[in-house]
């Protein structure tokens, strides 16, 4: 030991101040974990990373994607979110209940941007209407280091069209590490659904009255062929006469998640 260097003990063992310099230095240099990591669920395998898909309850889930935590309908307040990576970006899909609670918004939003149609964003308050971004249908527009295209979300049937009129809500399709994610909202198999390309990742509604049965779900599904799709929204339908519908021969992975745990 050189005249003067002096030994730190650290929990009953004795560093060195190199050793000591040197774990610091490596402790600052480490990356933080990305937002993925604290996040459990589906690992889904993109260029820039995994996507990490955690359901939450109904119409609402987290997606992790790198340093990224996006929020989709995020309702039930506060608490739910309790022990979840901040959000950096929400995106609200519609103004009924299930889809957008002022409440739950203020309590879990802080700083993160938001995108939402605009009868949503009139309902908002005031710091989150300053917070969100207005897309209506067909545009499109990169917010939060994320690209994001809304596309129309809306009732076909006569009986259902009380329930969702065309342009007042948005569906969205995400780009993320090159994996392009589609979020339904509540809607029935219109032909912008069937007529979207390339979706990797697709998480589709079905539940009636308000959005559209089993069968329509799946149709749908067989004709835009998502890599993958998750049902979501489905309170009431069957998952399973879904998963039937949509078949091996279609080339569509059907997972099947609990979102009503």
């Amino acid at each position: 030991m050189r005249p003067n260097q002096r030994l730190v003990i650290r929990s009953g063992r004795i560093i060195s101040p190199t050793s000591l310099m040197l774990g610091m230095f490596l402790g600052v240099c480490t990356p933080p974990a990305g937002a993925a990591d604290k996040l459990d669920g589906d690992h889904i395998a993109t260029s820039a990373g995994d996507l990490i898909i955690h359901p939450i309850n109904h119409a609402t889930l987290v997606l992790g994607w790198k340093e990224k935590t996006i929020y989709v309908d995020p309702v039930g307040g506060g608490k739910r979110f309790d022990g979840l990576p901040k959000p950096d970006l929400i995106l609200v899909t519609d103004i009924h209940g299930d889809h957008l609670n002022s409440e739950t918004l203020e309590a879990i939003a802080g700083e993160a941007a938001i995108i939402a149609p605009s009868a949503v964003a009139e309902k908002l308050p005031e710091k989150l209407r300053k917070q969100t971004t207005v897309l209506a249908n067909g545009e499109t527009k990169p917010v939060a280091g994320v690209t994001v295209e809304a596309v129309p979300m809306y009732n076909l049937t006569a009986e259902r069209l009380k329930y969702h009129n065309k342009g007042r809500g948005n569906g969205y399709v995400i780009a993320l590490g090159g994996k392009r994610v589609y979020l339904s909202g509540d809607t029935e198999d219109i032909p912008e659904m069937r007529a979207l390309k390339n979706i990797d990742v697709a998480f589709v509604c079905m539940n009636l009255p308000y959005t559209m049965t089993e069968e329509q779900a799946a149709s749908a599904v067989r004709e835009f062929k998502p890599k993958i799709v998750y049902p979501y929204h489905y309170r009431g339908s069957d998952t399973e006469k879904f998963k039937k519908l949509v078949g091996e021969d279609s080339g569509v992975e059907v997972r099947l998640r609990d979102w009503y745990k």
